[in-house]
């Protein structure tokens, strides 16, 4: 695998921009009113399916690179980074969940081992090496190897407080909200505790940045994302009385992070918005009809993930005539049919907010 180290390979002057990049980025959280927005425009990239990249760790890492070729040659805001994918059911998985894996897709979970509630009372906190882990730790060694001078790894998927805890429970977790709501806080505590445990391990593995972190793109303030989107299935009033103490702990035990939510309760999302060691969201779909609303829903400090479409889409119309929202934190997404359409429209859109 170490012939990788000259797949990708930097110049110096390749090196240079990749400082200037994390400075930029630094400024989103450090000096929230004297930044420009990060601006990232996807292409299309062919990579192998994913029962090849799950089969290989050197396959995995060509493929993760593959997908930063396009950012290179259009020089956007994306950070060079890689993950070791192996899905959202990896926290599901170092409970003793099973492991399914669909066609052409990451693994899932398969089952649900906590039949009763009341078991979670006995329930160990897993090891680090617990289910998928084992194999994640040991692609993650081979990769710090043969990473590319500049190339980060990205954290694994730790999902959530919740959004485990409905795996590892299956659906009989909503009734428990009644039924015994000290066991499910029970529950819930042990797979905070896991999730700052493996946070923890990781960190120490992959970066010695404590203030820093890469994930979807970007650079972000803090250690790690939370996914949260299983509280779509929950009122608000759910998550601020039973869940938010253990996303509050969580943030506090790590030095913070940002918050995923692909929800559509606007109500959900901007309760997110109150956390307080949370320094950037993605929640898209409460605001996908007009994106910008976001910006102003959100404390000014934070910074937003707005993925705003294609040339034709209208938030991206809106941009390309001025219509610009007046936060300048934030990092916005784009989506171009090729290289040169993508320079193209990575250009424009950089020209309207230096106006």
């Amino acid at each position: 695998m170490r012939e990788l180290r000259e797949y990708l390979k930097m110049d110096s002057r390749g090196l240079d921009r990749l400082k200037d990049l994390r400075a930029r980025y630094r400024k989103l959280y450090e000096t929230p009113s004297a930044c420009q927005p990060m601006i990232i425009v996807e292409t299309p990239t062919q990579l192998p399916c994913w029962e090849e990249r799950l089969a290989d760790p050197a396959v995995m890492l060509r493929a993760e690179l593959d997908s930063l070729r396009p950012h290179f040659e259009m020089g956007d805001d994306r950070v060079p980074s890689v993950r070791v994918q192996f899905g959202t059911a990896q926290p599901a998985s170092a409970y003793g969940c099973g492991i399914y894996t669909p066609p052409n897709s990451l693994p899932a979970a398969a089952n649900h081992v906590l039949t009763r509630i009341e078991d979670a009372f006995e329930l160990q906190v897993p090891d680090v090496n617990a289910g998928l882990y084992a194999k994640l730790h040991e692609w993650t060694d081979l990769w710090l190897e043969a990473l590319p001078e500049g190339i980060e790894i990205q954290h694994p998927d730790i999902q959530s407080a919740f959004n485990t805890a409905h795996l590892v429970r299956g659906n009989d977790i909503f009734t428990d909200f009644y039924d015994n709501p000290e066991a499910l806080e029970a529950l819930l505590a042990n797979v905070t505790d896991f999730m700052i445990k493996i946070t923890r391990h990781v960190k120490s593995k992959i970066s010695t940045d404590t203030a820093y972190f890469y994930d979807w793109c970007g650079m972000w303030a803090g250690t790690a994302r939370i996914s949260n989107c299983t509280m779509q299935l929950l009122p608000p009033a759910f998550y601020v009385n039973h869940v938010m103490k253990h996303d509050v702990r969580f943030f506090d035990a790590v030095g913070g992070g940002r918050v995923h939510y692909c929800g559509n309760s606007r109500e959900m999302a901007e309760t997110f918005f109150t956390l307080e060691k949370v320094s950037g969201y993605d929640v898209n779909p409460p605001y996908e009809n007009a994106p910008f609303e976001v910006c102003d829903a959100m404390p000014a400090h934070k910074v937003p993930f707005i993925p705003v479409g294609g040339r034709d889409s209208d938030a991206c119309q809106a941009l390309l005539k001025g219509k610009l929202p007046e936060k300048r934190n934030m990092i916005l997404k784009a989506n171009a049919p090729d290289i040169e359409s993508g320079k193209a429209l990575l250009s424009e859109l950089r020209a309207v907010f230096l106006k």
